[in-house]
């Protein structure tokens, strides 16, 4: 196939055409990628220029190399809407839901069986940055729990949650074999008498490091989303997360603000 722009690099002509035909969805979502050889014959060009179209669709997070398996389009995930009242779930479990849930898998849409939580546990004394969100000294000893939330055994959000070790240490809250817990944070500290009063998020995009890539199977390309908590009790900041991570092709941010002038 001959380039419409001669100027144009070779790899970048092979690119253009498959992202084509990827979004017109001739090459569906999951499915592979004609192989090297395919590509070579029917662009004319050789092998390390289809590898270099290949890359560049990797870097824009539209193809998937795995090792056994070949370079395929990359799958459509399922996409969580995050609104401001997602966290109304978690307080059901206080009043008595029918059947155990968190704002997690209310977002993902799966029963308690199909939700799986990796977690490791540890006190940690406060750096300047979580002390200022806790609003205490630095060095406070906090609870660390940092955990990786499945759904259907898929990795779809890692984040870091502290809490203050004095509200919670000897308790069930400090034991990670009670995790996944029914209503998460607000669940479990209203069972040691604490009550949430208030959620304070800020969002933002970046592009993930490493450890993120690998343990949410993040293709290249691809930014997260970021959630920084704070979880109040009165004017207390009770729970802080940093940062809750998403990638961001399987979030949309849905918020709802009242305007109504008041009366």
């Amino acid at each position: 196939m001959s380039s419409p722009h001669p100027d144009r690099p070779r790899y970048r002509t092979v690119a253009d055409e498959l992202r084509r035909r990827m979004l017109a969805g001739a090459i569906p979502a999951g499915s592979l990628l004609p192989s090297e050889a395919a590509l070579m014959d029917e662009f004319g060009v050789s092998r390390g220029t289809v590898r270099e179209a290949i890359g560049l669709l990797r870097a824009e997070g539209l193809a998937v190399t795995e090792q056994g398996r070949g370079t395929y389009a990359r799958p459509v995930m399922p996409v969580r809407r995050l609104g401001s009242d997602r966290y109304r779930r978690e307080l059901d479990q206080i009043r008595g839901a029918a059947r155990p849930e968190t704002s997690f898998t209310a977002d993902q849409a799966v029963q308690w069986s199909d939700y799986t939580l990796d977690r490791e546990f540890a006190e940690v004394p406060a750096s300047s940055a979580r002390a200022e969100l806790f609003g205490v000294e630095p060095g406070t000893m906090l609870l660390e729990r940092r955990f990786v939330f499945r759904a259907h055994g898929v990795p779809q959000q890692m984040s870091v949650s502290c809490l203050l070790l004095a509200d919670v240490a000897g308790t069930p809250v400090a034991d990670p074999a009670n995790e996944p817990w029914p209503g998460g944070n607000t669940a479990q500290l209203y069972s040691l008498g604490i009550v949430i009063t208030g959620i304070r998020e800020r969002v933002r995009a970046r592009m993930p490091v490493r450890e993120e890539t690998e343990a949410l199977r993040i293709p290249s390309g691809t930014p997260v989303v970021t959630i920084t908590r704070q979880t109040y009790a009165g004017e207390r900041v009770v729970e802080v997360a940093t940062d809750i991570v998403i990638p961001s092709d399987r979030v949309e941010l849905d918020y709802w603000i009242d305007l109504t002038p008041e009366s």
